[in-house]
């Protein structure tokens, strides 16, 4: 029982991937209330038009890496409901705690009757909660933009058109200008590295899940300086001799155990136990590394954080040791990623409170 628990819950992470300067300040920076009397239309990852007639005033999102966005444009005032994995920022959670946010379910299990009862201007749906959630909400006279990322250039396009339909645009071009600043930084670096490492990034163990090529992780590899150790396509499971036989030099996994509790990184503890990957380079040389699992497995700006890690990670020698520590066992085990880092914590002193 305990094993197909572990089964769905890393079904249902993939699910949510699929949903595939720092100086600037935007706190005390208003979004805008007015009414616009000229109809506003975008075309969203789906390929649908959406057209609104005035700014959203209430807008539910179907999926946390949304709901990073809309609160990073400064619209958390405006969202009215989210899903149950939605953490981030962690005013989220206050507002739920204090009831001015509601939950409307999982992002796969939306909850088509709460939503209709929030009353919302806007829906911001994505891939994962499925086509008949989506088609569901239209059905009944709910405007719903869908977003599907498979890249960070996606991301940045999806940031710009939620802040054109949401009058944000400003807002949303000053944080693809930080994501591309924090993009280039990091290639900059990387461009003098005297080699490509192979890199495997597993998101669970039992089975063995990877990140193939053409997904958001596979471009974080390679923009942070390695290769990817597998030639398969998206997300996919592999066999421990497969693992075995790519050799890769460096393994990063998905931080947690999968059951919700904290404390414990299953995946990097089975890695660094498991006998017959202890010739494995990278086990071998103490190259497995843990990344965030909401900052590698979520496609928003955040993203750009998780490309900062998997460069200390794979080029270790480019960056102050300080920034890549290792534990007693000589595996590193360190978060780069601090909140206190994140735009949304420097842009405004209430969002991370």
């Amino acid at each position: 029982m305990r094993r197909l628990l572990l089964f769905l819950l890393i079904f249902v992470s993939l699910i949510l991937i699929g949903c595939s300067s720092d100086n600037a300040s935007l706190e005390g920076k208003p979004t805008p209330q007015k009414n616009e009397t000229k109809a506003i239309t975008v075309t969203d990852d789906f390929g649908y038009n959406v057209t609104v007639q005035s700014y959203p005033k209430r807008i539910v999102s179907l999926a946390p890496s949304n709901t990073e966005i809309l609160f990073a444009l400064g619209l958390g005032d405006r969202v009215v409901g989210v899903t149950d994995y939605c953490n981030y920022p962690p005013e989220v959670v206050e507002k739920k705690k204090r009831g001015e946010i509601e939950s409307i379910g999982g992002y796969s299990t939306v909850n088509v009757e709460k939503v209709v009862e929030l009353k919302p201007d806007l829906v911001v749906a994505c891939y994962g909660n499925g086509l008949g959630t989506i088609e569901a909400l239209k059905r009944l006279g709910i405007t719903v933009i869908c977003l599907n990322p498979k890249n960070l250039e996606d991301v940045m396009r999806d940031i710009e058109i939620l802040g054109k339909i949401t009058g944000t645009e400003e807002n949303a071009t000053e944080l693809v200008g930080f994501m591309k600043g924090r993009i280039e930084r990091v290639e900059r670096i990387v461009s003098m590295a005297k080699g490509k490492p192979k890199v495997v990034h597993i998101l669970w163990h039992d089975p063995i899940w990877i990140s193939g090529k053409n997904t958001f992780i596979d471009e974080l590899i390679t923009l942070a300086g390695g290769q990817n150790a597998f030639d398969k396509e998206g997300w996919v499971t592999v066999s421990i001799e497969e693992l075995v036989r790519a050799n890769p030099d460096v393994i990063i996994v998905s931080s947690g155990n999968g059951m919700g509790s904290e404390g414990r990184d299953i995946i990097y503890e089975w890695v660094i136990n498991e006998d017959r990957l202890k010739e494995v380079n990278a086990v071998k040389n103490g190259r497995v590394y843990v990344v965030d699992a909401d900052i590698v497995s979520r496609p928003s700006y955040r993203l750009v954080y998780a490309l900062e890690e998997f460069a200390r990670f794979i080029h270790p020698e480019l960056f102050e040791e300080k920034e890549v520590s290792a534990d007693s066992d000589s595996f590193s085990h360190s978060y780069a990623y601090n909140c206190s880092d994140d735009w949304l914590c420097k842009h405004s002193a209430e969002a991370c409170s």
